[in-house]
């Protein structure tokens, strides 16, 4: 299969499941600013899951790019990834419903952790089917690298969550995606410093 239809799938299965993440918005009792407010954790458990899957959707988009080829092991775990994706929306949901419940907020936790795990994997994969480009391959390493450690911030945050405070977990879902975007600034693990494959001499 060529990347340009593996990426194109990819690209399609994201969209849908993050459009499924505003149909499952509750609607309001009655239209007032209470109503509104009364739906605050389903809006704010929304923002997260949207920007989270869409932050990674722009990692993978910018790590794809950078691919000449993909080989099996890219397909299967990329659908093993969006598997875990799919399920995002439903658990958004349940933790709308209870914001404060240590199970719905584990629930979440879980498949915010498979996700992760899956794209470390893709990751991995990537790497080495761009195993001729030295520069991509460090790239990509020293990104996988931090997301070990966002890994971990989320397993604080569940360990939290499910023992003292049940929202640590989303709110530690935020404190990685933070530690994230600052970390590649500082680390300066910008994509548009790496040569396209093409453009190599």
């Amino acid at each position: 299969m060529k990347k340009d239809r593996l990426a194109a799938f990819t690209d399609a299965v994201l969209a849908i499941i993050m459009t499924i993440l505003v149909l499952e918005l509750e609607k309001p009792s009655a239209f007032t600013l209470q109503a509104f407010w009364d739906l605050r954790y389903g809006f704010f458990s929304y923002a997260l899951s949207f920007f989270w899957l869409g932050s990674m959707w722009i990692n993978i988009h910018n790590e794809w790019d950078r691919i000449e080829s993909i080989n099996a092991k890219s397909l299967w775990m990329t659908l093993l990834l969006l598997f875990f994706c799919s399920v995002i929306p439903y658990a958004t949901d349940l933790v709308s419903r209870d914001f404060g419940n240590k199970v719905t907020q584990g629930f979440y936790g879980i498949f915010v952790m498979l996700v992760t795990l899956a794209n470390i994997g893709l990751s991995r994969v990537l790497e080495h089917s761009s195993s001729d480009s030295r520069q991509v391959a460090l790239v990509m390493r020293k990104r996988r690298n931090l997301l070990l450690i966002d890994v971990a911030i989320k397993l604080v945050g569940m360990a939290v969550a499910m023992t003292v405070y049940p929202p640590a977990m989303m709110y530690s879902v935020i404190l990685a995606a933070a530690f994230l975007m600052i970390s590649i600034r500082i680390m300066r693990l910008d994509w548009s410093d790496v040569q396209h494959p093409e453009a190599k001499e």
